[in-house]
């Protein structure tokens, strides 16, 4: 990545991308490489990246709720499984 590139991408396939790209961005943001618009354009990603976590940990919670109230126990190794 280039010093004064800021992520492009911020339609994550996932919750572990979108936290990826979350760090990226603090790093560069942190490091003070990038200008003032550059830097605005970074706090703007990383707010659309922080609703996209919030939302799949919501729908991780209302998911586990949804179990709980059925009764239902999964395993650990049943939690990724469609």
């Amino acid at each position: 990545m280039n010093k004064k590139e800021v992520i492009e991408d911020t339609n994550p396939e996932s919750f572990e991308s979108a936290m990826e790209q979350l760090e990226t961005l603090v790093s560069r943001m942190e490091s003070g490489d990038l200008s003032l618009e550059e830097s605005l354009k970074a706090f703007e990603q990383g707010v659309h990246l922080t609703r996209f976590c919030q939302d799949q940990l919501q729908k991780a919670e209302l998911k586990v709720q949804e179990l709980n109230s059925k009764g239902e126990i999964i395993g650990i190794d049943q939690e990724n499984e469609p």
